[in-house]
């Protein structure tokens, strides 16, 4: 399945257990290689931030290769 970055932002993404991490607001791209580093995501209020990788703007930094499904939500693989 193919889809544009544009069609993923503003999904909700939630890990494979259910619990509901936020809102995909951008991605990390690799300019050398042109690979999708990270998925950055605005935290839902129910999650705790620290217990995640963060970037300057408290947005969770979430590793593009653990998406493992794109439908009405993403579903991201994070072993914790």
């Amino acid at each position: 399945m193919r889809k544009f970055l544009t069609e993923l932002r503003g999904k909700t993404v939630m890990t494979n257990d259910g619990q509901i991490l936020g809102l995909i607001e951008n991605f990390v791209v690799d300019t050398s290689s042109g690979n999708i580093a990270h998925v950055l995501v605005t935290p839902s209020e129910d999650v705790e931030s620290r217990l995640f990788q963060t970037d300057g703007s408290n947005r969770l930094v979430l590793p593009f290769k653990s998406m493992r499904a794109v439908k009405d939500v993403v579903v991201m693989d994070i072993g914790k």
